[in-house]
């Protein structure tokens, strides 16, 4: 029973950081999209891609780093 749990536990993990990478680039795509349209000017969208991909990427690295230290306590 313990394989499965830790499956599981590997799966929720691997879910949880598409979804910290997918949540802030498609926030940020989607304000560049709203910033466009308002004013009609297309340079926004590709800076705010990049910045919602760094900041996706930091979440992660913050939630990695989160899981190596519990992991060293243990």
């Amino acid at each position: 029973m313990k394989y499965k749990k830790s499956v599981y536990q590997s799966m929720v993990l691997i879910t949880q950081f598409g979804i910290n990478i997918l949540v802030p680039i498609l926030l940020c795509t989607g304000i560049g999209i709203l910033i466009e349209k308002k004013t009609g000017m297309g340079v926004f969208i590709i800076p705010l891609f990049f910045l919602g991909a760094l900041a996706g990427f930091r979440n992660c690295y913050i939630v990695a780093k989160k899981i190596y230290e519990n992991d060293d306590k243990e």
